[in-house]
């Protein structure tokens, strides 16, 4: 939870900071996709391999922070704007891992992305 707290502060920088045309940083914007879908695909965050109950209690006190990283994931790619053209085709492969993981309003978020990507190639 504190790890998901930490990335959430720094989406907030890189909005803010390093997304105008002046300061845009492709590193750290691919950092942190990278690092977005490490945590989200990470074993431990991986419920289904879990007992029903320890899936429970684990919903129930943190709730589902694939989902929640996995969102944010999705509204940080979308405000990238112009900027998206640089992570194609490198990132396809990271998204494509996430919509694999098997959690339906995850795969119902992150999809589009691809359809996105399609898009800003083609234009």
């Amino acid at each position: 939870r504190v790890f998901l707290r930490a990335v959430n502060q720094f989406t907030s920088v890189l909005n803010r900071v390093f997304l105008g045309e002046k300061g845009f940083e492709l590193q750290l914007w691919n950092n942190y996709f990278h690092l977005a879908v490490a945590f989200l695909t990470h074993e431990s965050l991986q419920l289904e391999t879990f007992s029903q109950a320890k899936r429970s209690k684990i919903i129930k006190k943190y709730g589902d922070m694939r989902k929640e990283i996995g969102f944010k994931i999705r509204d940080m790619w979308y405000n990238l704007g112009p900027h998206k053209i640089n992570f194609i085709p490198e990132m396809v492969g990271p998204i494509l891992e996430v919509t694999l993981v098997p959690e339906p309003e995850l795969r119902k978020a992150t999809i589009p992305i691809f359809f996105d990507m399609m898009q800003c190639e083609f234009n």
